[in-house]
């Protein structure tokens, strides 16, 4: 009984990571298509500046934030069912560079949002 009952988490665990993974790719995709319909239909006052606007990078920041949340909880999935020495450091690690990750472009697409709404207060979020 024991032994059947993990068998099917481990299945479970396997197919959950996969299904953590593939969103987390469909985020980034999705992200990218977002940021191109954005990055060409919004007006471009000054079509010679190469630096992306604001809403743009916004718009893109989000989406891989999201997926960047979708990877970690794959990794944490996936060192439930191989929960050895090696492979908790290696979900630290990898934690802890993701969680960074997130820290700074959760600080950034903040800073950015407010800049956005300054230039224009009749926006909304």
């Amino acid at each position: 009984m024991t032994f059947a009952f993990l068998n099917g988490l481990e299945l479970l665990a396997g197919q959950l990571r996969l299904v953590l993974e593939t969103l987390s790719v469909l985020c980034v995709l999705a992200g990218l298509l977002a940021t191109l319909v954005r990055a060409l239909t919004q007006p471009h006052r000054r079509p010679w500046r190469l630096r992306p606007s604001n809403g743009v990078r916004l718009t893109f920041g989000s989406w891989l934030a999201m997926a960047l949340e979708f990877q970690l909880a794959s990794d944490i999935v996936a060192t439930t069912t191989a929960p050895t020495e090696s492979n908790l450091i290696q979900l630290g690690v990898v934690a802890v560079i993701r969680t960074f990750l997130n820290f700074f472009l959760s600080k950034e697409l903040e800073a950015e949002r407010e800049l956005e709404q300054r230039r224009s207060p009749d926006a909304t979020s």
